[in-house]
């Protein structure tokens, strides 16, 4: 402990004294009766408590109060990511698909049929299926030249990408030869989806588009991330329940994407499925693409390129790896590596 030195008499402040002959005399200060001390003290006490949770009521209805505006604490502004859920699958049905179908865009057209856009130069067509049979009941053939990619239904009309241009088309649901092209600003056409208010829209990078159905202008673009990283390969897209669900290109992985800031809240790994016909003979089958949900049954189908089985499933939980990256939840399939 530090001592304080006294102060020698000479170093002392001089205290001004009353001219001799004058008499000052200093009004008399009466003590507090020791019966009002503790009222105040209780007073003071109540006082400095009020103060206290008026203080806590204005942190908690603007946090930021307490600090300084120019510079919040970083806990304060960073948002945190919740933890992503993982899923497997348990298999209701298995239904014919037609082996030759490139399937670039699928979605459910109701009463047991489905749309689907197919893929590959020659071959590219937009079609309506029978779920139970796998039978082609309409069938539009595109131009050679155009190579089909994602599809998706708003009201009466079926909207169409096309891979390595900004061309699409608009089709009459009930009529494929009733048809018009549009441009839209994405780098490129791989997937759509939609909400029935707006379009979603991939490009194989990792980004999600907000569209107008009507101008075809891009109103918004996300970078789907994954624990910081981004999502690259996003392909054919579905919107469940309030999420974009999209294939990852070249793996047996869907990710569930929130259409409001790109983060993924969840993963499907469907490995299995391909494995599966893999094991059977089936070795000319491409990658997992191809999601399709029944809304008013609550059914969801996922499919393949080139593969002759389409799949109904229920999810069903599993654990998963908090930390790990994308490259570790979802490697390439085998015939990619």
């Amino acid at each position: 402990m530090t001592r304080r030195r006294a102060v020698p008499p000479h170093r002392r402040a001089a205290v001004a004294m009353p001219p001799t002959g004058l008499s000052v005399s200093s009004p008399a200060v009466a003590p507090t009766p020791i019966y009002l001390r503790r009222p105040l003290v209780v007073a003071a006490a109540a006082l400095a408590a009020l103060l206290l949770l008026l203080l806590l009521l204005a942190a908690a209805a603007h946090p930021y109060a307490l600090w300084r505006a120019d510079s919040p604490p970083t806990a304060l502004l960073r948002r945190t990511e919740p933890a992503a859920r993982f899923y497997s699958f348990d298999l209701v049905r298995e239904y014919p698909h037609d082996p030759d179908a490139f399937t670039q865009g699928l979605l459910y057209g109701g009463n047991d049929t489905l749309f689907e856009s197919t893929g590959l130069y020659h071959r590219s067509s937009v079609r309506k299926v029978d779920l139970k049979t796998g039978k082609v009941l309409v069938q539009r053939q595109m131009e050679g030249h155009l190579f089909g990619e994602g599809l998706t239904l708003l009201s009466d009309k079926l909207f169409q990408v096309t891979w390595l241009k900004n061309e699409g088309f608009i089709y009459d649901r009930h009529n494929f030869s009733k048809f018009k092209s549009f441009t839209h600003k994405m780098r490129d056409g791989w997937g759509l989806a939609t909400d029935g208010k707006v379009l979603f829209g991939s490009d194989g990078t990792s980004m999600l588009y907000h569209l107008d159905p009507k101008s075809l202008q891009v109103m918004k673009m996300l970078n789907v991330k994954y624990q910081d990283n981004e999502v690259p390969y996003l392909n054919e897209l579905e919107y469940i329940n309030g999420e974009v669900w999209a294939n990852v290109w070249q793996t047996d992985c869907i990710a569930r994407v929130s259409p409001e800031d790109g983060l993924v809240v969840s993963w499907i790994f469907l490995h299995e499925l391909r494995q599966q016909l893999w094991n059977s003979g089936n070795t000319f089958i491409d990658v997992l693409n191809g999601i399709a949900w029944d809304e008013e049954h609550g059914r969801l189908f996922v499919t393949g390129k080139l593969w002759p089985k389409l799949y109904e499933i229920k999810l069903r939980p599993v654990d998963g790896p908090q930390d790990g990256s994308v490259e570790r939840l979802c490697p390439k399939a085998s015939f990619y590596r």
